[in-house]
């Protein structure tokens, strides 16, 4: 059967998720099918700053922007991970970071010794062996250099930035490279015989035809579930938060170079710094707090001066039953919601732009393809749910809130990789998950999750061949951090933006 090309493509919805795609696939199709974008000035974006995942490096890179000029542009700063505050129990801390943390020894898993040693009490806080964690505590950030063998040519990191910003940035992008915009919302989509989307109607009357129709109008999903009546997969149960206040206020305090995230009597508060103020948002369940008294919660807790007025937004964890329905795919949160708990929101939307790029369909819409991508995305959501979930069930915290989620039934996928960990301390993963090794192991290490023993294959390292691997990663990190400069004065030497 010869090609039949896509030859137009209309994308319903700007914000992040829009102009991410926008602009991803004006760069890729090269111009070789009309990309337009609709949106409606009208429904604005959140805006109050979002955090990022390093994967966020590797989009900018592959578009091939300019990585200070967009931090200057969006008023962003750098992320090195995010510290949990309150979560296991008020009073505790631990860090989340990013990157790799020791090294293999002898064919045994860092995470195997580190294991070992604490159950004899004989290593330092699991932070203390990863660069990321110990810079961010320190305030400092640097990116990686060329040292081979070093953590410093390894730093990872990610990116706070204003999201409103951030889709105008890409929008410029984007539209020099032939994407054509429409103001406006849409009235009307019309579906076609066979039940796929033949246009939408927009509200002056404008009719617009495609062959592929990108769904990024938010929560509603407008095309993939207003008129395709996909279904949704409601995750409640295991993620009980179904609201959240979202607020940006003056900077105080330091301009660290680490999400905050602290737990609360119900939920969790969230602290983004940018260059030119915090976005701040307080994540509930309206099962278990009042909307407003979640509001003066959060209004009581910020470090400075309001500078708009709060927004509430309403929401249901999960994902639709299919991110890909006939002739229309849907990013972003039309694809489904995670709470922002590990700053995975963007990561999905870039997820869900790569792989159709990977499966990119001609007009015959093969159903093989669909398919992949609907198992594939799936999967994706699953496995950072299952992430998520650990923060919430794994707790000492009381109130009625936290009671509830240490007692709620487990996904079976999560339970069987607790159950591991619980025996030997054993993390197993699919080597498509998002959430490394590292990561696994700070969450359940930070949450308290205590194995009963230890991998025995740790017991191949002689107990001073373990010691000595231990604190020589300890000792090469405190050396890397001290060479690394602050945050603040790394962006005001690299990608300061301009002060109004």
């Amino acid at each position: 059967m010869p090609i039949d090309p896509i030859r137009s493509i209309v994308i319903v919805g700007g914000g992040t998720a829009g102009w991410m795609a926008a602009a991803s696939l004006a760069h890729f199709l090269k111009g070789r099918c009309q990309v337009h974008l609709v949106e409606s000035a009208e429904i604005g974006t959140v805006g109050v700053g979002e955090a990022t995942i390093p994967p966020i490096i590797e989009f900018i890179r592959t578009l091939g922007l300019d990585e200070n000029d967009l931090i200057r542009r969006t008023q962003a700063t750098f992320k090195l991970g995010i510290e949990f505050r309150d979560w296991t129990r008020p009073g505790h801390s631990y860090f989340h970071p990013f990157g790799p943390t020791g090294f293999p020894k002898d064919g045994v898993e860092f995470s195997a010794y580190w294991l070992k040693h604490r159950e004899r009490a004989e290593v330092a806080a699991l932070e203390d062996y990863s660069l990321q964690a110990v810079a961010a505590r320190q305030g400092k950030f640097m990116r990686p250099v060329t040292l081979s063998q070093s953590p410093l040519a390894t730093v990872t990191y990610a990116l706070h930035l204003d999201a409103s910003l951030f889709a105008g940035y890409l929008r410029g992008y984007a539209e020099a490279r032939g994407v054509k915009r429409t103001e406006g919302r849409v009235a009307e989509v019309v579906l076609s015989a066979d039940g796929a989307i033949e246009s939408i109607v927009m509200d002056g009357g404008q009719r617009l035809g495609a062959d592929l129709f990108i769904d990024c109008s938010g929560f509603r999903g407008l095309l993939i579930e207003g008129a395709l009546k996909t279904g949704y997969e409601d995750w409640t149960h295991w993620l009980p938060c179904d609201r959240a206040i979202a607020v940006p206020c003056e900077r105080t305090g330091p301009l660290s170079s680490h999400t905050h995230s602290r737990a609360l009597p119900v939920g969790w508060q969230w602290r983004i710094p940018l260059q030119h103020r915090v976005g701040n948002g307080y994540v509930y369940s309206s099962r278990f707090i009042k909307d407003d008294e979640a509001h003066q919660r959060l209004m009581s807790n910020l470090e400075g001066r309001v500078l708009r007025e709060p927004i509430l937004l309403r929401f249901t964890t999960g994902r639709r039953r299919l991110a890909w329905n006939r002739n229309c795919v849907a990013l972003g949160l039309a694809a489904g919601f995670l709470e922002p708990l590990e700053s995975t929101g963007i990561h999905l939307i870039q997820r869900g732009i790569a792989l159709l790029l990977q499966l990119f369909p001609d007009r015959h819409f093969r159903a093989a393809d669909r398919e992949h991508y609907n198992r594939q995305i799936a999967s994706e959501y699953e496995w950072i749910r299952d992430f998520l979930i650990v923060h919430y069930h794994s707790t000492e915290r009381e109130g009625d809130f936290w009671r509830y989620c240490r007692a709620m039934e487990l996904p079976e996928s999560l339970q069987t990789r607790l159950d591991l960990f619980r025996g030997y301390g054993r993390i197993v993963r699919n080597q498509e998950e998002l959430f490394t090794i590292q990561s696994w192991l700070f969450l359940l290490v930070g949450q308290d999750v205590r194995p009963a023993g230890y991998d025995p294959l740790a017991d191949t390292l002689t107990a001073e061949q373990g010691r000595r691997a231990l604190a020589d990663i300890r000792e090469v990190v405190a050396r890397c951090a001290a060479v690394m400069t602050s945050h603040e004065a790394f962006i005001s030497q690299h990608c300061a933006a301009t002060r109004e």
